[in-house]
């Protein structure tokens, strides 16, 4: 009797040999398949067709199954086991992963260093020469985190409610020293002075080690946030014992390190003019301020533009449409990898929203017009009521948590010199279609697309011995959106398109 089983997964051509009981979790995951709930079977997205075999189900799963509206040629890979030889078709997906080239200013000095932005999705570093400040490699990867959830309150259940906080912190640790490792043989094996790692705060407490559990309930405050330092073999990196690691301090529970690096990239702690740094990603996070103060914010909006909580969201990978334009004759969508409608991303999305705003399909209290209730985008493609509701939920966080901050700090808009939108999803949005839902209510001529921040402040930091780190730190005050007496009022004016 087999007690090892073959998955044949098409169109790629791959098989793979597993044992009998194997979760299809772990199968699928290398290749592309997201989980975006962590595997709780509620959101479909890790759904593929059984073409030939069978993967066996329970009355649960056929109940999951139902409630998506998919017929029972699927399976939802996260309630699934191998049983059997069975042949999968999932998508090929290529995930967008942000590095950056920006020159910065620098002391030169010698040896070298590395940068590692450990994000909640992608991960990404590179190897510099810090005598002339020159990238010489580059390495990126999906953080194998993310089969456990797609966004940090995902790996916070599975971390604390799960048990699973060891789990999380092995699989990113060993992704980061394989990575580090590949990056140094790229390099003919030189050893690095130093490694500087930045992350959100989740990132940071699950690379680190630190406890995530006050993270898990009110006030979701965390007295672990410092700069975390290791040596090499406390890592498992084979490279000289010299070299410093530190995965730099977070400034807030859900404010990372992150975006402390984000500021040091952008210069607000040295600018006289007051900036704001917006970063959308898994968890949108806000900074506003100068040299004399600055306020920082994190806002529950990152799942709706990364595509999660939407009908048929998804991230900015092959098939998701990624900009809606309008025409004379038709609106007209763009398919990342130019392949068939899977879903939408966040920037779609907000394209989507804009276009038809402006047919009159869609009205400013965010109504779909018409007795469907849905906009049909592709054949394959709708956006429901409830995806609008979603990301009026998001961007109406964003563009109230800005005026806040500003308003906190008593600035006024026509004070704010430049806006800078970090992130992978804020190099694919169209500014003016942002302008148009209100989530940037700002002149087109101040706000600045600058992709990595937290990349680059990372590399920065490589030249700096720590004094600007700590005068951010001591200059800038997270702040608790909800305990503002008007958040909301303005919450529900910024609901409004």
């Amino acid at each position: 009797m087999k007690d090892h089983f073959t998955v044949h997964l098409e169109p790629l051509g791959k098989k793979v040999e597993v044992p009998e009981g194997t979760p299809l979790k772990d199968v699928l995951f290398s290749y592309g398949v997201e989980f975006p709930c962590g595997g709780k079977g509620i959101c479909g997205g890790c759904r593929v067709k059984v073409l030939k075999g069978d993967v066996s189900f329970d009355e649960r799963h056929r109940s999951l199954l139902e409630k998506l509206n998919l017929d029972f040629s699927w399976r939802l890979a996260c309630q699934s086991y191998v049983t059997g030889d069975v042949t999968l078709e999932i998508g090929q997906f290529d995930t967008f992963i942000l590095a950056d080239s920006s020159p910065f200013l620098f002391k030169p000095q010698e040896g070298y260093g590395i940068a590692f932005d450990l994000g909640t999705t992608t991960m990404v570093t590179q190897l510099v020469n810090l005598k002339t400040g020159k990238v010489i490699g580059v390495e990126t990867a999906v953080n194998p985190q993310a089969q456990h959830g797609a966004d940090v309150i995902s790996r916070i259940e599975y971390a604390v409610l799960q048990d699973g906080q060891a789990t999380l912190t092995r699989l990113v640790r060993e992704k980061f020293a394989t990575m580090i490792h590949r990056l140094i043989r790229k390099a003919g094996g030189i050893a690095p002075e130093k490694i500087v790692v930045v992350g959100n705060t989740v990132m940071h407490h699950l690379f680190c080690g630190r406890d995530l559990t006050p993270m898990a309930s009110y006030p979701f405050e965390t007295p672990e946030g410092g700069a975390c330092h290791f040596t090499p073999e406390e890592l498992g990196l084979k490279t000289d014992d010299h070299t410093d690691i530190e995965f730099l301090p977070v400034l807030g529970s859900f404010v990372g390190s992150d975006i402390l690096a984000g500021i040091l990239a952008t210069g607000m702690a040295e600018s006289k003019d007051p900036l704001i740094l917006v970063d959308l990603g898994t968890n949108g996070e806000i900074v506003v301020g100068n040299r004399d103060r600055i306020l920082c914010a994190s806002t529950a909006a990152g799942p709706a533009f990364e595509g999660t909580n939407i009908h048929m969201g998804m991230r900015a990978t092959t098939g998701a449409i990624s900009s809606v334009t309008r025409s004379e004759e038709a609106i007209r969508v763009h398919i990342i990898g130019n392949e068939k409608a899977r879903g939408i991303c966040g920037s779609g999305l907000i394209d989507a929203i804009a276009v038809f705003l402006e047919t009159g399909k869609i009205d400013i209290g965010g109504r779909i017009k018409g007795e469907s209730g849905r906009i049909d985008l592709t054949p394959e493609v709708f956006l429901t009521q409830k995806d609008i509701r979603e990301l009026q939920l998001a961007k109406g966080a964003v563009a109230s948590g800005i005026q806040i901050l500003r308003e906190t700090l008593g600035f006024a808009p026509e004070d704010i010199r430049n806006v800078y939108v970090s992130g992978a999803f804020g190099s694919f949005i169209n500014l003016e279609n942002t302008r148009r839902i209100g989530l940037l209510k700002y002149p087109a001529d101040k706000i600045i697309k600058m992709g990595n921040t937290a990349l680059l402040g990372a590399k920065m930091s490589l030249f700096e011995n720590g004094d600007k780190i700590r005068d951010i730190l001591q200059k800038t005050i997270h702040l608790s959106l909800e305990t503002n007496p008007d958040f909301q009022d303005i919450f529900a004016e910024n609901m409004i398109f």
